[in-house]
């Protein structure tokens, strides 16, 4: 952790960061996919070895952030135990044992002048990441943007900063041992602000991405601030629609889930739409299990006809992303209201249906543009994870490059390959 007299001090420090990274990236391009793996499983068995310190440092964030009263629930996500260390390592090795997403062969064809073309999957480059408090993040981070050969800054939250930097090291073990180069995975030791505007700003042109993991506040700046370009979602505003041709229990079990599992996580659901058709035989049941579970529901005037419990809902619940114990609840005439309602008020993130209908679950999953749409499935399996990629740096809400999680091969881009005999151009 550094703390900078001045500006000048601070800027020539992000400099030489970026300046290592570029230097990194040709190694990274050029490594072997043996040399990556065994990178990734030293690195997790660092982690592992490592635990003691890594917990220690953790102790210190920890220590600091009740001091500065930080609410309980920020603590949580703070906070690692053996458990999650465990979990941490167990990713990593997970993203180990993943394909080399570098040098597939995404399409080849021949022109009739016997030129051979070929699209071939290539690392990014240099990636800034700029995530909050959780510190598994630098490993989840670092072990997805060495798979995929690429060059990792990582500008973790303030309050994580010595969790960030004992992670970092066992990284570093990893590239030690594997020899590739330990500038490929830095975690920036200034906890100034303007360290964040400065990798937004490019530093001198090294950085080739940037992806922010956190909350509104954060990716809100990093959208509005970067002159390089961003991944990003802004926010997961989730619906879950309980269709008229739904199974009663399934409907119970994946609402409680899709909002109650975990609140606070992108995938949450944050809005329920309930078919005018099974209002009463589903919609109440399904309420009152989301109310026995501890959850605020705030309905519209059809929802509070059958379950007066409910808060009035306005306007702005509908465009409110709770991560929360709260749930908005409107009532729907049919198909194409529920999916006027996702096109209106949704994120493109995260919407489930559930329905015995395979023709309407069919409809709404072409019809719904989200970048990920589910049948009869809870939305909190928006999740890297979940999708068998090892780990996941964010989920992509975007149109023009990768879309839903984000893990090795959504970190590649590509280049044509063209081998000739000679060929020239009339």
């Amino acid at each position: 952790m550094t703390v900078h007299n001045s500006s000048d001090a601070l800027a020539a420090e992000m400099m030489a960061v970026g300046a290592a990274a570029r230097d990194a990236a040709r190694a990274m391009r050029e490594a072997g996919g043996d040399a990556k793996t065994k990178a990734l499983i030293v690195a997790a068995a660092a982690i592992r070895s490592r635990a003691a310190e890594i917990l220690a440092a953790n102790k210190g964030d920890i220590e600091a952030a009740k001091a500065a009263n930080m609410p309980a629930p920020m603590v949580d996500r703070l906070m690692l135990n053996d458990a999650r260390i465990e979990a941490m390592a167990a990713g990593v090795e997970t993203v180990a044992g993943l394909p080399d997403p570098v040098g597939r062969e995404l399409a080849r064809w021949s022109r009739p002048n016997g030129l051979d073309i070929a699209r071939v999957a290539t690392p990014i480059g240099v990636i800034g990441i700029i995530y909050e408090s959780r510190p598994n993040v630098t490993a989840d981070a670092g072990a997805l943007a060495l798979k995929s050969g690429n060059v990792a800054i990582l500008r973790g939250g303030s309050d994580s900063i010595r969790s960030s930097l004992a992670i970092q090291a066992a990284m570093a073990e990893g590239l030690n041992a594997a020899g590739l180069p330990q500038t490929a995975i830095q975690v920036v030791k200034s906890t100034d602000r303007a360290a964040v505007g400065m990798m937004l700003e490019g530093l001198g042109g090294t950085v080739d991405l940037i992806v922010p993991r956190g909350g509104k506040g954060l990716t809100g700046r990093v959208i509005n601030e970067a002159r390089v370009p961003v991944l990003a979602h802004l926010e997961g505003l989730c619906h879950v629609y309980v269709h008229a041709k739904a199974d009663l229990e399934k409907a119970r079990s994946i609402a409680l889930n899709a909002k109650m599992r975990r609140t606070s996580v992108c995938g949450a659901a944050e809005t329920l739409l309930l078919d005018k058709a099974v209002l009463t035989s589903h919609g109440v049941a399904v309420l009152e299990d989301l109310a026995k579970a501890g959850c605020e529901i705030r309905g519209d005037e059809a929802v509070r006809a059958v379950y007066p419990a409910a808060k009035p809902a306005t306007e702005e619940d509908w465009k409110t992303e709770y991560l929360d114990a709260i749930i908005a609840v409107r009532v729907v005439d049919g198909l194409e209201q529920a999916i006027a309602h996702i096109e209106k008020y949704g994120s493109h993130h995260t919407d489930s249906i559930v329905t015995e209908d395979a023709a309407a679950a069919e409809a709404f999953m072409n019809s719904v543009d989200s970048a990920i749409v589910l049948w009869n499935a809870s939305t909190q399996f928006a999740d890297g994870g979940e999708f068998g990629m090892g780990a996941e740096i964010g989920i992509g809400t975007g149109k023009m490059h990768a879309r839903g999680p984000v893990g090795a091969e959504q970190l590649t881009t590509f280049k044509y390959v063209v081998r000739g005999t000679g060929q020239t151009r009339p």
